[in-house]
């Protein structure tokens, strides 16, 4: 069967819809776009109910996504009715209410996605000047907005200050020597391989201490309760992957995932694309200890050599009630030089660890920091690159309520 090419604005229309769903949240690559226009291109355009479901299949990867994209679907191939309720969802005093169901979150962001692509459309408006300090206080707000708050336009904002960021080079001294013409010690294995030669002139050879960047591992929950601050992370991580000297990197839902490779693409959004494609478990359920038995058992020995520093992002809330969890983290925390923990549920000042995911990894972190926002990513990057150590840091007052 031959594929029907499509006509050039059908096909930019689907090139725009793809873009919709990934400013609205949707992990939807590039590559996904071009399956979606061929897929419809092999499939034809017979009904409205067979293009729905031919996008369907090309863009959606899991269930928590299938009713975003439907809304989707109806509002941008033009139903009224749905339209006008993401208009309203999309008021500025309904932008980012803090008792917001996650379900109109979404929403909210498919609203001002779909604003966003209708503004790409129209002409530019003349420049108008912009008061320095508004754009101050803006900045001083994202930083410290929750992710599962910000709308659209401005998690783009913050993904892309997530890229800007830099680790300042901290290296570790090692056990190993170079070579170094003016080092304190005598290389006596290179001096004596020299006077083997025949040298009638023994050269006393020098070296110093080696020093290196200690590999970053790198565990992220990729769970229901974390897609959000997954995705925020994956950039941040995409960042550091390309500055750092070792980083290694695994997603974590019902399953264990190897992402390293897929970060080292230079493009953030093919690295993604990959990343979407490879994980199968986006969205899930959470199985931790299951997962770090795994890592444990089939990587620990090949990543977590050399001093590693071991991030670990997830909120704690495990599907199997902690069973099997505390000999895996316990196991974890004494192969790493360095366990931090990562865990949005800190943006909270009444959170109390109650999950018994939770109280059973505590006690074997090294730190345990938020991660919900630009500053507590910031505070990360600062004690990645200096001391282990953070102002009000409530790991020691978490471990008391054990």
């Amino acid at each position: 069967m031959s594929a029907a090419p499509l006509n050039g604005q059908f096909a930019e229309n689907i090139v725009h819809f793809g873009r919709v769903l990934r400013r609205a949240g949707m992990s939807v690559g590039p590559r996904d776009i071009l399956d979606a226009v061929e897929a419809v291109e092999y499939a034809g355009f017979h009904s409205k109910a067979d293009f729905y479901w031919t996008l369907h299949a090309a863009l959606v990867r899991s269930h928590e996504t299938h009713e975003l994209f439907s809304q989707a679907f109806h509002i941008f191939w033009q139903e009224p009715k749905l339209l006008e309720r993401m208009m309203a969802l999309a008021l500025p005093e309904l932008r980012t209410p803090e008792n917001q169901e996650p379900g109109e979150k979404a929403l909210r962001r498919l609203a001002e996605a779909l604003m966003s692509d209708d503004d790409e459309r129209r002409e530019e408006e003349p420049d108008t000047e912009i008061d320095a300090r508004e754009t101050l206080s803006r900045e001083e707000v994202l930083r410290t907005r929750d992710f599962e708050q910000m709308s659209t336009a401005e998690l783009a904002e913050a993904k892309a200050a997530l890229r800007r960021l830099r680790l300042p080079v901290k290296e570790q001294l090692t056990r190993r020597a170079r070579p170094a013409p003016r080092g304190r010690q005598v290389d006596m294995r290179r001096t004596l391989q020299q006077s083997f030669r025949g040298h009638d002139l023994m050269e006393l050879r020098r070296k110093e201490p080696h020093r290196r960047m200690p590999p970053i591992v790198v565990l992220l929950d990729i769970s229901g309760s974390m897609s959000l601050y997954a995705r925020v992370f994956l950039h941040f991580l995409h960042a550091i992957t390309h500055e750092w000297d070792r980083v290694h990197a695994f997603l974590f839902g019902t399953r264990l995932t190897n992402i390293t490779r897929h970060l080292h693409h230079r493009d953030i959004d093919a690295a993604l694309g990959e990343i979407s494609k490879a994980a199968e478990d986006w969205d899930g359920g959470t199985r931790i200890g299951e997962t770090l038995r795994r890592f444990n058992v089939e990587w620990a020995r090949r990543v977590l050599g050399q001093g590693a520093v071991v991030l670990l992002v997830t909120d704690g809330l495990d599907r199997e009630g902690g069973d099997g969890l505390e000999p895996e983290i316990k196991r974890l925390a004494r192969l790493s030089r360095r366990l931090i923990w990562l865990n949005p549920l800190l943006r909270y000042d009444a959170f109390e660890p109650k999950a018994a995911g939770i109280r059973a990894m505590l006690p074997h972190v090294d730190e345990f920091r938020p991660v919900h926002n630009l500053d507590s990513l910031s505070a990360l990057v600062d004690a990645l690159s200096g001391a282990p150590h953070m102002k009000g840091n409530r790991h020691s007052s978490m471990r008391a309520q054990l």
